[in-house]
């Protein structure tokens, strides 16, 4: 009689579900788009493909849906629509309407120290770089060979905003999260490049989507980058810890403790974030081999070069971690592109709760991309690559200064109108004194053409 009733009381209780799905997001990126559903427990699921008109289905067994569909941002994604409905009582199948043909992928997520379990669907776009895994489509301009023949190309920087998308990196006490304020000084960084004349700044991601590390560092080396620069806002166990800092890639000796604990947090973006469900944690022995002589060539010096000139930069208006006045050296992966100089920039420790008030600022964060953007441009005049545009200014400022004249500034002079008395353009007088701003005051001496 007692095993009747509970078997009653079973059937009227309704299917018995394995797992919830309780959440779902979605990343729209140039190459793909990514669904990230929530669980409460792994489950078993498979995929369909379906033509006419074009649909990808995904059904899942032993799963209720608690989460609302409908209140997703589809528009950039090539997703039309997102539909839901029961299948034998306890399984659930999901119906993405598509807008254009895109090759779905799945995999699992287990918990971490930000999400629970996951899974990971991700749909891309059939035209992919075959190099990076990026898609970027340049426009092509038509040039004559005189034209060629007289062009004197651009400084490639490509600039890393760190984490993205289902990564959200470091969250500060007041919930700021790193990957927002790193974007936003990445573009920042990018506008200020892109006014100067003789550089082609390149975003590795312009909105919030996850890039595997290794493809960030290929897109440099696929671009020829001169630099690349990866900007970050990390955290670590102590909130006292505080100060911006600048790291090139570690030739194998010791490191510091912070170091070590940045590049770990760092390096396990592609596991938060679902690159594959695996690390992209290269293992093949020839770039290792390229890794151990790193140290003996010029790319790693270029790199401490350009990273110093940005520290002492930031410097100017920043905390700097230690006070250190020297640039650190630590393992991470994003920055082992073996012949493109690269730098990784912590703009400061967002779990300082004095720090996550000036990351949030914008502000203090156009402060910090002006230093890294003039450190940039600093580094570049020093050692600009040869054929550039930049190379070719300053070696023309160069005979300029050896044919230059002295001229005392006088009340109501403006660098525009001495720059136009002696036939020589504002943006070469400025850089023939190596001045930081238009400001000028009575009594400053210049140098302006003509023999002394």
């Amino acid at each position: 009689m007692k095993r009747g009733l509970l078997v009653l009381l079973l059937v009227l209780a309704g299917p018995v579900f394995a797992a919830t799905i309780h959440g779902v997001r979605v990343w729209p990126a140039p190459d793909n788009t990514r669904l990230v559903f929530d669980l409460d427990t792994p489950i078993d699921h498979s995929i369909l493909v379906l033509k006419n008109p074009f649909r990808i289905v995904l059904d899942i067994k032993g799963t209720r849906l608690t989460t609302d569909f409908s209140e997703l941002d589809l528009s950039t994604s090539g997703v039309t629509q997102i539909r839901s409905a029961v299948r034998n009582k306890t399984d659930i199948r999901i119906v993405l309407d598509m807008s254009t043909n895109m090759l779905p992928r799945s995999f699992a997520l287990a918990p971490n120290d930000q999400y629970g379990h996951r899974l990971v669907l991700d749909l891309e776009r059939p035209t992919l770089d075959s190099v990076s895994g990026i898609r970027r489509t340049e426009p092509i301009v038509s040039k004559s060979i005189a034209q060629i023949s007289r062009q004197r190309r651009d400084i490639v920087v490509v600039i890393d905003a760190g984490h993205g998308g289902e990564d959200p990196g470091a969250i500060g006490p007041s919930k700021l999260r790193e990957k927002d304020v790193v974007l936003a000084i990445a573009k920042e960084v990018y506008r200020q490049l892109t006014a100067i004349e003789g550089y082609q700044p390149i975003l590795v991601r312009d909105s919030d989507y996850i890039v595997g590390l290794k493809q960030r560092r290929d897109l440099a080396r696929e671009k020829n980058a001169d630099l690349f620069i990866s900007i970050h806002a990390d955290a670590y166990a102590k909130a006292s810890a505080h100060g911006a800092s600048v790291y090139a890639l570690s030739n194998g000796g010791v490191v510091s403790a912070v170091a070590k604990y940045l590049a770990d947090q760092e390096n396990a973006a592609d596991v938060i974030g679902g690159i594959n469900g695996v690390s992209l944690e290269d293992k093949d022995e020839v770039l290792k081999s390229v890794l151990v002589d790193l140290s003996m060539t010029t790319t790693l010096q270029s790199s401490l070069s350009v990273g110093a000139i940005v520290l002492n930069e930031m410097g100017r208006f920043a905390k700097l971690h230690g006070d250190r006045t020297q640039i650190g050296q630590a393992n991470f992966v994003v920055l082992r592109a073996p012949d493109v100089p690269s730098i990784l920039v912590e703009t400061g420790f967002i779990s300082n709760p004095r720090e996550e008030r000036n990351l949030g600022s914008a502000a203090y964060r156009k402060k910090m991309a002006s230093a890294i953007s003039t450190g940039i441009q600093i580094h570049f005049k020093r050692s600009p690559p040869e054929g550039s545009f930049v190379a070719a200014q300053q070696q023309q400022v160069r005979v300029q200064q050896a044919k230059t004249r002295r001229y005392t500034v006088a009340k109501g002079d403006t660098l525009s109108g001495i720059a136009g008395r002696h036939g020589i353009s504002l943006t070469n007088l400025i850089s023939l004194n190596n001045l930081r701003t238009h400001a000028i005051r009575v009594g400053q001496v210049l140098l302006v053409p003509g023999v002394s």
